[in-house]
């Protein structure tokens, strides 16, 4: 009688430990470098109806100005007074061709504020301003339309 190999029994069930492991370790990577993706200091921006799409704001070297609810300004993410934008703005876009600045100011920041912190970066010889805004959400009610 010869020797006929046998197939190793069929499994029934998946091991999937090592997959889970796997999906773990990406789920620490993805909540590690999330944080650091976001440029600055994070606040709630003024929500619009129709902004304006602003692709610039979004690469590393843009230059962008943030002001809080509470007054506070930063340049990037370190505060900064309100006195040295201008200085530091300007040793920023010295050797910029585009000296375009963006400023992502808190919607319950006070209206004073804001105004303080362009005029601090208009000083600087920034020729073009971006306000940065969050667009707001569809609502549920239908479109009106243009019927008799």
């Amino acid at each position: 009688m010869a020797y006929k190999p046998k197939a190793a029994p069929v499994m029934a069930a998946p091991n999937v430990i090592p997959m889970a492991d796997i999906m773990l370790v990406l789920l620490i990577i993805f909540m590690v470098v999330t944080p650091m993706l976001q440029k600055g200091i994070s606040v709630d921006l003024a929500r619009v109806d129709s902004p304006l799409d602003k692709p610039d704001a979004d690469k590393d070297d843009s230059i962008i100005v943030a002001v809080t609810p509470d007054g506070a300004t930063y340049l990037g993410s370190s505060k900064i007074p309100r006195d040295q934008i201008t200085a530091q703005v300007r040793d920023l876009i010295s050797a910029r061709l585009d000296k375009t600045v963006f400023i992502k100011s808190d919607a319950r920041s006070r209206y004073g504020d804001v105004v303080a912190v362009v005029d601090e970066i208009r000083a600087a010889g920034v020729d073009q301003l971006g306000l940065l805004t969050e667009r707001n959400e569809k609502s549920s009610r239908p479109a009106p339309t243009g019927g008799n």
